[in-house]
């Protein structure tokens, strides 16, 4: 059965980025990309990806800066208002609600999950439209005091499972829905 599913790190106050849109609060951290909620088992069942724009741009960015190009085989689906350049056959920009495309990205994910690569606002949209199954998340032991949240939607989340790997807890929740008062 496909997911959807936020993928995603966080520091400990929860933010995604500082605000700068840095994540180098991430890369100083220990972690085991085979271990518990690591990299290496999440990516072997993804069919499918969604990301905003600036997602997009940071992933480029770093792709450039270190001479690297677009290691993803799966279709990605970048959700955006501006014209960025394709970088690899694999990308497709789309616009308008999340919703419009949900059914063509579920249809390529196949029997695996569609990933929600960032940020928090296109995993709140797909929650808002209840299209996300699933948060996982690695908790960095790392505070920033403000950058962009985690995820800027008040959802009620059902905690599935918990690990330790490296420096991080990694949490898997499964979404219940919008938080009622």
């Amino acid at each position: 059965m496909t997911r959807t599913v936020f993928y995603t790190a966080t520091t400990l106050d929860g933010f995604l980025a500082d605000d700068h849109d840095s994540l180098a609060w991430l890369f100083t951290q220990d972690i085991d990309q085979a271990g518990p909620g690591g990299y290496e088992p999440f990516i072997a069942g993804v069919g499918a990806l969604v990301m905003g724009a600036t997602t997009y741009a940071w992933v480029r960015d770093q792709l450039r800066e270190n001479g690297e190009t677009w290691s993803y085989e799966q279709p990605c689906w970048v959700f955006t208002h501006r014209d960025l350049e394709p970088l690899a056959p694999e990308v497709r920009f789309v616009s308008g609600p999340v919703t419009d495309h949900a059914e063509e990205i579920r249809a390529a994910a196949g029997e695996r999950d569609v990933w929600v690569v960032g940020g928090g606002d296109l995993a709140g949209q797909h929650a808002d439209a209840g299209l996300l199954d699933q948060v996982v998340v690695a908790i960095a032991p790392v505070t920033l005091g403000a950058g962009r949240p985690l995820f800027p939607r008040r959802q009620e989340l059902a905690l599935v499972e918990t690990a330790r790997n490296g420096d991080f807890v990694t949490a898997t929740y499964d979404v219940r829905g919008p938080l009622r008062d």
